[in-house]
């Protein structure tokens, strides 16, 4: 599968590599890239974040999109968590070179973040999610840090919990299509200590991938806490 995945030949090189784009998960928003786009800009990189609504995998999809036709030339494409769903889908478009997926699904043609939780393992953490009201999801407040951003500072943590944006079923249900990472070639940063994703389950979507593997000891927010580290994951894979 290696051998076939190549640049698009349409893609102009002239900025190779510079374009990012960084997109977000479920409950939480682009703000959280904060320090990594602080540090991806320092080193010289154009880097766009995305504010996806997470109200459905399309409209995601469409906003990712767009995004990535804000600059011109190749983009990198970098998801979190739920954005690897977004970046699986959106991946395909022609100006994406590469993808990153950090601690994030990375679902096959035909899955979704609900069918790839549908049957965890025997052991394995279950996120606090609560039961959907009005069409969406939050996690429960007093277990978000633990389960979330356990190696957050936690006043930032509980303002994580306090500014949860709303997650859409019809997001945690979109299935993906024609899977990027088929095509593209694919980075992997394992989160370890992961309590939202489990680090089994990471490594098995990284492996079918083919995935590039880093394994770095941190929460499901590691991009929140280890900012230069994942930036600089994100540089290895854009060079």
């Amino acid at each position: 599968m290696n051998a076939q995945k190549q640049n698009p030949s349409n893609v102009s090189h002239s900025n190779a590599k510079k374009n990012i784009v960084l997109v977000h998960g479920g409950f939480v928003d682009g703000s959280g890239w904060a320090g990594v786009y602080r540090e991806l800009k320092r080193a010289g990189h154009n880097v766009v974040v995305v504010q996806n609504p997470t109200k459905s995998l399309a409209d995601d999809v469409a906003t990712t999109k767009a995004a990535i036709e804000s600059v011109p030339g190749e983009v990198v494409l970098v998801g979190h968590s739920y954005g690897g769903v977004v970046i699986t889908e959106a991946g395909t478009h022609p100006q994406v070179s590469r993808l990153v997926y950090i601690t994030a699904f990375a679902p096959d043609a035909g899955e979704s973040v609900a069918s790839l939780i549908a049957n965890p393992p025997a052991g394995a953490p279950v996120p606090p999610i609560l039961p959907p009201k009005d069409g969406y999801l939050f996690l429960d407040r007093s277990r978000f840090a633990d389960s979330f951003a356990a190696d957050v500072p936690a006043d930032e943590a509980a303002f994580m919990a306090d500014a949860q944006v709303p997650w859409g079923l019809d997001a945690l249900a979109g299935a993906v299509t024609i899977p990027a990472w088929k095509s593209k070639p694919s980075h992997y940063l394992v989160a370890t200590e992961d309590k939202m994703i489990p680090p089994p389950a990471q490594r098995m979507m990284a492996g079918r991938a083919k995935a590039n593997v880093k394994e770095l000891a941190g929460s499901h927010a590691i991009y929140v806490s280890k900012p230069v580290e994942i930036a600089e994951f994100i540089r290895q894979a854009a060079a």
